[in-house]
């Protein structure tokens, strides 16, 4: 049987997900915060308890090592596996998994994309990657995250800002430092068949523009570093640190997304800004960067 859509899969899964007491959407409440150069951040704020796979203590069981059956959309291929987010903040978040070991902090490889470009094809929405710990990944093994978008939807409040920075419009941005720890580029027009390969060309290019190193030079990159994909543009960021003024941010800080539990400092962000939160957190020790070409 031929799949129209990954997304509408995914929310039927949902829906006898929540039946069987598989899913556990977290309950936020929501509001947006101003920002400098992108419309405004939208701020969850957390009204339950965090769960377990985000607390920093303790020793955590792998949920992938088998994945909850009721969670599962579908197989993608014989290496990969579509299945839901067990603690969603929207439905019909998903993850593309491994079915296998391999761990989050190795680099990406050529079939992990191939299974991202099976699902992208017929399915819009916003991907995103977190390499590790420090760049906000809550498990080791390996698993890149889809946000379903419809195709009048926005991608992501910081959209323009990425599109800005691939047409190299923002030398003179307040926010230089996150301009120095980023790059995006456009995907060129999708072709079935070839997106898996175009997307692995394009991730190796931006790992080298930001000094990270490549698959042939070392097991791990140089540093930990988010992504975000887009059926239009792809983005890197290299990272720090996962953690400033109480707020746990990743790939999806990044995208203009920020979630607040009961340690995040939301004075200080509406004093300050979300741009100069996510300054705090990427890397500023980083040799200069190739020239883009």
């Amino acid at each position: 049987m031929a799949i129209e859509s990954y997304e509408q899969l995914a929310l039927d899964r949902s829906q006898t997900a929540l039946e069987q007491g598989a899913l556990h959407p977290l309950k936020t409440t929501v509001s947006f915060v101003p920002s400098v150069g992108s419309e405004p951040f939208e701020l969850r704020e957390l009204n339950s308890e965090l769960p377990r796979h985000l607390r920093k203590q303790g020793p955590k069981p792998n949920p992938f090592l088998p994945w909850d059956p009721r969670l599962e959309v579908c197989p993608i291929g014989q290496s990969h596996a579509l299945i839901l987010n067990k603690y969603p903040v929207q439905l019909g978040h998903m993850l593309l998994i491994r079915k296998g070991w391999a761990a989050q902090s190795d680099w990406l490889e050529p079939n992990d994309w191939n299974a991202v470009g099976v699902v992208d094809d017929i399915t819009t929405g916003l991907w995103f990657f977190n390499s590790g710990p420090k760049a906000g990944a809550s498990q080791p093994h390996r698993h890149i995250q889809l946000l379903p978008r419809s195709e009048t939807e926005s991608r992501c409040p910081r959209e323009g800002w990425f599109i800005n920075l691939i047409n190299q419009t923002k030398k003179d941005s307040p926010d230089r430092s996150l301009v120095r720890m980023a790059t995006a580029v456009r995907r060129r027009e999708r072709k079935h068949n070839h997106q898996g390969e175009h997307i692995t060309t394009l991730y190796l290019d931006m790992a080298e523009e930001l000094s990270l190193g490549s698959p042939a030079s070392g097991q791990r990159p140089a540093a930990p570093y988010n992504i975000l994909l887009t059926r239009d543009w792809m983005a890197m960021v290299r990272r720090n640190c996962d953690i400033s003024h109480g707020f746990s941010i990743n790939a999806l800080g990044f995208a203009g997304y920020l979630l607040a539990t009961r340690s995040a400092e939301r004075s200080w962000l509406k004093q300050h800004s979300p741009e100069r939160l996510l300054s705090e957190v990427v890397d500023h020790s980083v040799v200069p960067r190739l020239p883009r070409q």
